[in-house]
């Protein structure tokens, strides 16, 4: 019989939303907060909405059920259309190179670091897909400014079996001997290091497997010690709920929510962004070239701020994606704070060289100066 961990994991399972925890969702369906993107528009111009915006996600993320749904989350749909055509092009060209990784489980197609490699590709959808507001505001409600963006794309084919019940990076990433040798505060630190999300980039109803979620599983401390023993993974196959979400929709759960893959049971694909986005505290899954990734998007930045296209909110949030903001590790011999204790980052430089119309040379010269400073 399983003993009280999995009775403290149930009675965890057991709890359920209430209207009160998330009174600017439009609905709570399968114990999971839907928000609505247009509803939400108003709130991006009233910085007390936001506040208040950010406090309930954060609640719902960790003392709740651990997940929620923002539908409809891009004012404009063909630029999931015109991202969907660009992963596609890396798919395509990946396969002919013979560099296609694959999927973790099965015959899937993978695009590992598509984040970088879009941003390379395609640089003007890089800056309405990243920029985001609502993207944004979900990192920040979680993990604070100067989140990571990482994302892999990830096209289920039809027939593709379920992935089992687990729980995410860090630690999720992990053998059971590892997971142990870490004390139970490191453990549950774990889940406040990344916050996990996806985009939709094709309709998915149930049949084609969305990702199974056992809302409020977070909650259980031990959970990264227990999620490969059977009774937890028989009790997330009886309990686990399902959402469909549609082109363009967002999802984002905490990393140590319970959740797997769903089988694609329909006769379509099934593609989606996984966004793994990383605390400036933490260390992200993927390297990144973030120069060569400023080296491709900064002409598109200057060119829409000297058409006066780009609201300061969407120069924000791309250089939030695009740059390292946070002004550590660092070498303090070389790399001095100048007022205050932090030096400068990579991201308050270029967002003064785009407010000031840098040319490229400029900028490129100051980043490599600051990468040898910042050298140990």
């Amino acid at each position: 019989m399983p003993g009280p961990p999995f009775q403290s994991f149930v009675e965890c399972c057991r709890r359920r939303v209430t209207p009160e925890t998330c009174p600017n969702a439009r609905l709570v369906g399968s114990n999971i907060p839907i928000y609505s993107g247009p509803h939400l528009a108003p709130f991006l111009e009233d910085s007390s909405r936001i506040s208040r915006l950010l406090n309930e996600w954060n609640r719902l993320l960790g003392e709740g059920p651990g997940v929620f749904v923002i539908e409809h989350a891009f004012e404009r749909l063909d630029v999931i259309h015109q991202m969907t055509k660009c992963f596609e092009a890396i798919i395509a060209r990946e396969k002919m190179a013979g560099t296609s990784r694959g999927d973790h489980f099965g015959d899937n197609e993978r695009i590992w670091n598509s984040f970088q490699k879009s941003s390379i590709q395609s640089p003007h959808l890089f800056v309405d897909y990243y920029g985001n507001r609502l993207i944004a505001l979900a990192c920040r409600a979680w993990l604070g400014p100067h989140y990571q963006l990482t994302a892999q794309v990830n096209n289920v084919k039809p027939g593709s079996d379920a992935q089992s019940p687990h729980r995410d990076y860090h630690l999720g990433f992990q053998s059971n001997e590892v997971i142990g040798s870490f004390p139970e505060s490191a453990q549950t630190m774990s889940q406040h290091l990344t916050l996990q999300g996806a985009v939709a980039h094709s309709d998915m109803p149930v049949e084609s497997g969305p990702t199974r979620l056992l809302p409020f599983s977070q909650r259980f401390a031990a959970g990264y010690r227990h999620f490969r023993d059977p009774a937890f993974s028989d009790y997330f196959e009886a309990h686990a709920v399902q959402l469909p979400l549609s082109k363009g929709d967002l999802l984002f759960f905490n990393p140590a929510l319970f959740h797997a893959a769903g089988s694609n049971r329909s006769a379509n694909d099934r593609m989606a962004n996984l966004l793994q986005i990383s605390s400036a505290f933490g260390r992200a899954m993927e390297s990144l070239d973030r120069l060569a990734m400023i080296t491709a998007v900064y002409p598109e930045l200057i060119r829409r701020h000297q058409a006066e296209t780009l609201p300061e909110a969407l120069l924000e949030t791309s250089a939030t994606a695009l740059a390292d903001g946070y002004a550590f590790p660092t070498n303090l011999d070389s790399d001095p704070p100048i007022d205050g204790n932090a030096p400068r980052t990579q991201r308050s430089y270029l967002l003064q060289a785009v407010r000031e119309n840098w040319p490229w040379p400029h900028l490129q010269k100051t980043l490599s100066e600051l990468a040898r400073r910042r050298c140990a």
